[in-house]
């Protein structure tokens, strides 16, 4: 299940937790979502906290590329390989489904998946997650990986 907050109190978590890094001695706080919708308040706090910190050599960073990586990249490499978008899914559908099986594959029940029973928005899927598989998962948490060292890299170059 999930379950919603504010987009005030997200930040404010962000927010507390940046602080608290900054005061532990980081030079660089990165920030990572890995759903669409926290993108915004990852840069909204990033930048808030950027402007507080101004004059010192603490910076905060949102890295996009972490979730871009998975809605462009993984979703292409599962297209070249025959995938349709209906199967590929938005949510738990087959692109999930194989990221978890490659990093937990305790996340997934294999009971449900395998069963060929329908799945539908209402069991929270959004696409066909029958034919995940690790194999799919790895190259796609490969993906993710390089993308997203290499973001925060250039981020937190010092010049």
């Amino acid at each position: 299940g999930t379950i919603t907050v504010s987009d005030a109190a997200f930040e404010s978590v962000l927010e507390s937790a940046g602080r608290s890094l900054k005061l532990a001695g980081f030079r660089d706080v990165v920030f990572l979502g890995d759903h669409s919708s926290y993108q915004k308040n990852l840069q909204t706090v990033a930048a808030r906290l950027n402007s507080e910190w101004k004059g010192s050599d603490v910076r905060a960073h949102a890295i996009a590329d972490y979730y871009a990586t998975t809605q462009t990249a993984f979703v292409k490499a599962l297209k070249e390989r025959g995938y349709s978008d209906a199967e590929i899914g938005t949510h738990a559908g087959l692109a999930d489904t194989s990221l978890a099986l490659a990093v937990d594959p305790a996340l997934v029940r294999n009971e449900r998946l395998h069963s060929g029973a329908g799945f539908v928005v209402s069991d929270g899927v959004h696409g066909d997650p029958r034919r995940a598989s690790a194999e799919l998962g790895s190259m796609g948490v490969n993906a993710i990986v390089a993308r997203t060292v290499d973001a925060i890299r250039k981020a937190t170059a010092r010049h």
